[in-house]
């Protein structure tokens, strides 16, 4: 697999494990891959391991909410490639951040706007410097974002992460709108719950343990809405990244994808 052979890509918080998978597939499709986090541990554990088999990958601590950092690092990939083609960001937050799931008559000013400060603010920031760089260097390249179908659901208690999805998406139509013109093209990710994840199975096993609710019954709950039997898959995330960062993949350009195998409570 080498669809994207000679072309140079970046990915944002590669320690977390949707952008991991990417950064998998972008590897495996033959880019030169940079791969960034704040924990730099963790990133270059994934560089050996990618190293091993198909890859041309460096590692480097890059804060994706600061975008001295991102600007500097990106210079970096273009004074030694001379170009940019394809960027990542796969920055998340949980409920943690937001002090859990408060209802919205009790949740603080801070906690609606810790995840719009983090993920689509990272997802600005990553994405206007790059964009800069690939017209600078006229590259028309490709910016792959991440957002979540709470944008386009009805669930209580997620108010901040669910606008914050939101505003992703509208980034997303905004920015593919003024790039176009250099031949960038910008698409929105979004996968369904992915149930191999730390995260779901995490949260899963808090509400084991908080409420006695049967595991059975809450993998149930997470099903419900499935038009197939089955699940999107953290490698299924990777080589759909890999598509749209392809030369076919420009169908996409400005939309949002889902992957999620069907939902019949997601338009």
């Amino acid at each position: 697999m080498t669809n994207l052979k000679d072309k140079v890509a970046v990915v944002f918080a590669a320690s977390g494990e949707i952008a991991g998978a990417v950064a998998r597939s972008l590897s495996e499709h033959g880019t030169k891959l940079y791969i960034t986090a704040r924990n730099i541990d963790a990133v270059k554990s994934l560089a050996k391991e990618l190293n091993k088999s198909s890859g041309n990958v460096e590692a480097a601590p890059v804060d994706a909410l600061n975008e001295t950092e991102i600007d500097n690092f990106l210079k970096k990939v273009i004074a030694d490639n001379g170009k940019l083609d394809i960027v990542f960001n796969g920055i998340g937050a949980n409920y943690g951040e937001m002090g859990g799931r408060p209802p919205t008559t009790e949740a603080t000013f801070e906690q609606f706007m810790a995840p719009i400060e983090k993920i689509c603010g990272s997802q600005f920031l990553t994405s206007r410097v790059a964009a800069k760089y690939m017209i600078a260097t006229q590259t028309e390249g490709t910016i792959l974002l991440l957002t979540a179908a709470l944008s386009r659901s009805k669930l209580p208690n997620v108010a901040g992460i669910t606008a914050a999805s939101a505003a992703i998406e509208g980034l997303t139509r905004v920015m593919a709108a003024e790039w176009g013109a250099n031949g960038i093209k910008v698409i929105g990710i979004c996968p369904g719950a992915l149930m191999e994840t730390k995260r779901i199975t995490g949260f899963i096993n808090d509400v084991v343990e908080k409420y006695g609710i049967p595991k059975e019954q809450i993998i149930a709950q997470y099903k419900a809405f499935d038009i197939l039997k089955t699940s999107p898959t953290l490698r299924q995330v990777g080589e759909t990244a890999a598509f749209l960062a392809s030369e076919n993949g420009i169908i996409f350009n400005s939309h949002i994808v889902d992957v999620d195998c069907g939902k019949v409570n997601i338009l």
